[in-house]
C-alpha cells in the first residue's frame, strides 16, 4: 500500500470534501424516505492527528486546525463541524465516520475498502451502527452492483487515493457506468488538482457520456509545495447549492490560504451538447 490517508487526514481538501458532503446528507434527510450512501473508497474511518505521520506534514493544523479556531463559520459548515468536535481528543473522522454520525435507523451506508489493515480499522471505527456495511473490496468492482440501491434515493462518494496515474481516467470509467444505471442519484467525484490538461480530459470524458447537472467546486490555497489545489464534481446536487457554498467556499479558502493567491470557485458546467 503506497498510499496513507494519515499523512492528509484533516487537511484542506478533506475539510472541503466533508464539509460539502454532511451538508447534503443534511439536506437529504429533510425528507424522512430512507437513504443508502455508498462510500466506494472509505479509508479507516477515524485518524489520529497526534501520530508522527500526520504530524510530519502539518497539513490538519492548516486545515481543520484553522477552520475549528474560527468563532463563526458559515452555516453551510455546521453540520461537519458538530461531528468533528464530537470526535475524541486529537482525532479526525473520514466519509464513512461522518456518515455513521449522521445515519438514521431508516438510513443505510455501504462503505467499500480494499485494503484488508484498513477495512480491519474501518470495522473498529463504525461498530455499534448497524446501518453500516463494510466491504473489503475494490470499490470500483462493486458499485455497479450496489446502484441502484433500494428506494433510489442517496448518495455515492467516489474518493480515491490516486495512486495510480490514470486514476482520473478509471474514476471518470467507475462513475458513468454507475450513473447508467442509477441517473438520478447524487455522486460526489473527489480529485486532486494537479494536471489541468488531465483534467480538462476528465471532464470532455463525462461531457462525452451525456451526463447532465455538473458542478464544479474548487479551492487553492496556493501552497508553496505538495497539492496546493483539489475539488469535488457533484452530479444532481441540491439546488440551493451554489447560494450557500459560494460564500463557504471563499471563506474556506481565506481561512485555509497557504499563499497570497488562494482561490475558490464553484461553477454550473454547461451539459451535454444538442442532439
Amino acid at each position: 500500500m503506497n498510499y496513507r490517508h494519515l499523512y492528509h487526514a484533516g487537511n484542506f481538501a478533506d475539510v472541503l470534501k466533508h464539509g460539502l458532503l454532511c451538508w447534503i446528507v443534511a439536506y437529504l434527510q429533510q425528507k424522512e424516505a430512507p437513504l443508502s450512501f455508498i462510500d466506494t473508497h472509505a479509508g479507516r474511518g477515524i485518524y489520529d492527528l497526534s501520530a508522527p505521520e500526520a504530524l510530519k506534514t502539518g497539513e490538519a493544523a492548516l486545515g481543520i486546525g484553522r477552520v475549528l479556531a474560527e468563532a463563526d463559520p458559515p452555516a453551510a459548515l455546521n453540520p461537519f463541524l458538530g461531528l468533528v468536535r464530537a470526535q475524541p481528543p486529537a482525532t479526525y473522522p473520514g466519509s464513512p465516520r461522518l456518515l455513521a454520525g449522521m445515519v438514521r435507523p431508516q438510513d443505510r451506508i455501504t462503505a467499500c475498502e480494499l485494503h484488508p489493515e484498513e477495512a480491519a480499522a474501518l470495522r473498529r471505527a463504525v461498530a455499534g451502527t448497524s446501518q453500516v456495511r463494510v466491504l473489503e473490496a475494490d470499490g470500483y468492482q462493486r458499485l455497479p452492483g450496489l446502484v441502484p440501491p433500494p428506494g433510489k434515493r442517496g448518495l455515492v462518494l467516489m474518493d480515491p487515493p490516486f495512486e495510480q496515474p490514470d486514476e482520473l481516467a478509471a474514476l471518470a470509467a467507475g462513475f458513468i457506468a454507475a450513473h447508467r444505471k442509477w441517473p438520478t442519484g447524487l455522486y460526489m467525484l473527489w480529485f486532486p488538482l494537479k494536471d489541468r490538461a488531465a483534467f480538462d480530459r476528465f471532464l470532455d470524458e463525462l461531457r462525452s457520456a451525456q451526463i447532465p447537472r455538473m458542478s464544479l467546486c474548487l479551492i487553492d490555497v496556493d501552497r508553496p509545495q505538495g497539492l496546493s489545489a483539489a475539488g469535488l464534481l457533484l452530479v444532481n446536487a441540491p439546488y440551493t447549492l451554489k447560494a450557500e457554498w459560494t460564500p463557504a467556499l471563499e471563506w474556506l479558502a481565506r481561512t485555509m490560504a497557504q499563499g497570497p493567491n488562494a482561490s475558490a470557485r464553484l461553477e454550473e458546467l454547461a451539459g451535454p451538447p444538442a442532439s
